[in-house]
């Protein structure tokens, strides 16, 4: 699951974008920020969700239309850019999990940054395809990735409305910090012992919609579903105090501004 919610490290790569824009060219640059609420899972398999914030920045040169970006993505800046195919870092943070998170004595997973990187590639005009790969930096200390496409319908930047699937996949380390049930976990809750290994977590889709009320203003929001599949699934830490089926979107305004 992606989360956009660490404000200073989106404004921070904003800004990094931005520079780089501003060696390439000397046209009038637009930027577009969008700032509202989301809810997502409060932790991997968890069956209640947490409010956060919903932030994006897109930046794009002169009448050219912003770049297509999935609302459910993590953050990202395409550094390379070429024959409709886009490499580039990216970042996400996935929150904490305590024992008062789960309601038990099962151990608390700390806060992770998870930095990675991105392709996507354009099968057709109006279909994109991603794959992400990230690892934690420690927390979970894993790796997850996510595949996915979108279907794309726009008017330039008047809507972009989007529709596609997920596939999320995480190494055994990541599953096993969340899924797991460790011998100190058993005694602790009485949960039997369980070891996943890693591989597809959850398949899912998302619906994202960009709309432009005027040239300085619109509307962000997406609405997305996953549900966790295999060992994931088959965790008896899910099934004792999760869900299988995990449920996140977002609303938020937009501001577009030209400097």
């Amino acid at each position: 699951m992606q989360n956009k919610s660490l404000a200073a490290a989106a404004v921070l790569l904003g800004l990094l974008s931005s520079a780089s824009f501003a060696q390439q060219t000397k046209e009038p640059r637009r930027v577009r920020i969008g700032l509202g609420a989301q809810v997502t899972p409060s932790y991997p398999g968890a069956d209640e969700v947490q409010f956060g914030p919903y932030i994006n920045v897109d930046i794009a040169r002169g009448d050219t239309p912003f770049g297509f970006e999935a609302q459910d993505e993590s953050f990202a800046i395409p550094v390379i850019n070429t024959n409709g195919v886009s490499i580039g870092p990216s970042l996400n943070i996935q929150g904490s999990r305590t024992n008062s998170d789960v309601g038990a004595p099962i151990g608390k997973v700390k806060t992770t940054v998870e930095a990675g990187g991105f392709v996507t590639a354009y099968a057709a005009s109006n279909l994109r395809l991603r794959a992400e790969l990230r690892r934690g930096l420690g927390g979970h200390d894993g790796f997850v990735g996510e595949v996915s496409a979108d279907l794309i319908a726009r008017d330039d930047d008047a809507y972009v409305f989007s529709i596609g699937p997920r596939v999320v996949l995480s190494n055994a380390r990541y599953q096993r910090a969340y899924f797991g049930v460790t011998p100190a976990q058993r005694t602790a809750t009485g949960l039997p012992l369980y070891r996943p290994g890693g591989g597809v977590q959850s398949v899912g889709g998302t619906a994202g919609l960009t709309y432009q009320f005027s040239r300085s203003w619109g509307v962000m929001t997406y609405a997305r579903y996953d549900r966790l599949v295999s060992d994931a699934a088959d965790s008896p830490v899910v099934r004792q105090f999760g869900s299988r089926n995990q449920f996140s979107g977002g609303l938020g305004l937009t501001y577009t501004f030209t400097r």
